[in-house]
């Protein structure tokens, strides 16, 4: 019953935000999985939960695919990522985790409410901001996707275009970070049943989503992307 429901329901709504917005479900998985499980544990079942419906969606929209437009921005994001994965166990980061909310609800309402649309390339060294932060919480918390969603967002002419390239993103840094994580000690076969059940959780939400983005466009999943981060900022003021 535990497993049913901290991991397996859990999952199902992480896949269904993720298949939809293109990001979010480490931030819907950190809700329950910090539990039953240590918060650096936790971090990299989140991630693994979700790599057969990264597969899946990276999958579905390959041929809207522009690989060289996430090389240089995923080698700044995992060596910020690989450094945060060897600090996870002596850095106090609860006030950074508020300020980064406070960030992103301000983002949120931005995009929201004065600023229509996110499609305007970002100057270079905001780009670089957004990688730097993303990387290192990607790396703590397993917690990457809200800025690299708004990045990746101001690039693509079509969902199809944003969420292939955010998902192939995501799956490569899948597993670079999980093989960090395993080589650490962070990861163990002791979580390998979570990850399974999880897996089949996340796979059922990817098909709900996939139903779900068939009738969007790019200007919904925009609006579902600025409400989203809004949401994973609050759920970094609270914690």
């Amino acid at each position: 019953m535990t497993t049913l429901l901290f991991v397996l329901l859990p999952a199902v709504l992480a896949g269904i935000v993720q298949g939809v917005t293109g990001f979010g479900s480490a931030i819907v998985l950190m809700v329950f999985l910090p539990t039953i499980l240590p918060i650096p544990q936790s971090a990299g079942v989140a991630s693994l939960i979700m790599s057969v419906s990264n597969i899946m969606l990276a999958w579905r929209y390959r041929h809207s695919l522009n690989f060289k437009r996430i090389i240089w921005p995923f080698l700044v994001y995992a060596s910020v990522a690989f450094v945060a994965l060897k600090l996870v166990n002596s850095i106090d980061v609860h006030l950074l985790k508020s300020m980064l909310g406070g960030l992103l609800v301000a983002l949120s309402l931005y995009f929201l409410f004065i600023k229509s649309g996110g499609r305007k390339h970002y100057p270079i060294y905001i780009a670089i901001i957004f990688m730097v932060v993303s990387g290192f919480f990607n790396g703590l918390f397993g917690i990457g996707g809200p800025l690299m969603a708004l990045y990746f967002l101001s690039l693509a002419d079509t969902k199809e275009e944003y969420l292939a390239c955010i998902q192939t993103f995501f799956l490569i840094d899948q597993l670079y970070v999980t093989s960090v994580r395993f080589y650490d000690g962070i990861l163990g076969t002791n979580d390998i049943p979570f990850i399974l059940i999880g897996i089949v959780g996340g796979v059922v939400g990817t098909i709900i989503a996939n139903r779900i983005t068939a009738h969007m466009n790019i200007q919904m999943i925009q609006k579902c992307v600025f409400v989203l981060i809004g949401i994973s900022g609050l759920f970094y003021l609270v914690q």
